[in-house]
């Protein structure tokens, strides 16, 4: 990886482990307004959180455009890219997905640095 490469990865990781992080948080967020609107009935109004899927869609939307950020500028596969995307489906999944990747790019910025 050339040094100027090295200098543009390190705010698109930044970056995704922020998205990621937001995701993981407002994906237990949905997972509670699903719990109070198909567990305890609570439609509508009535629901505090009836609001919440929306917007949790949209900073979802801001993961992907994260991932595809980080994964194209490290050269991942397109493969790995929609894995690590389909990770913030699942309910903690994010956070471990972005620990791990997040070592396993940071390892390689030092390899480049030497």
């Amino acid at each position: 990886m050339a040094p100027e490469d090295v200098d543009a990865v390190r705010p698109r990781l930044r970056f995704f482990e922020v998205m990621a992080f937001v995701v993981g948080i407002g994906l237990l967020v949905l997972v509670v307004e699903m719990v109070l609107s198909y567990a305890f009935g609570m439609k509508g109004d009535d629901n505090p959180l009836h609001w919440w899927p929306q917007p949790h869609g949209f900073i979802y939307m801001v993961y992907l455009v994260a991932t595809a950020l980080l994964g194209f500028k490290v050269g991942w596969s397109l493969t790995k890219m929609v894995l690590v995307m389909l990770a913030g489906c699942v309910p903690f999944l994010s956070f471990w997905v972005e620990r791990r990747v997040a070592r396993e790019v940071e390892a390689g910025l030092a390899a480049a640095r030497r």
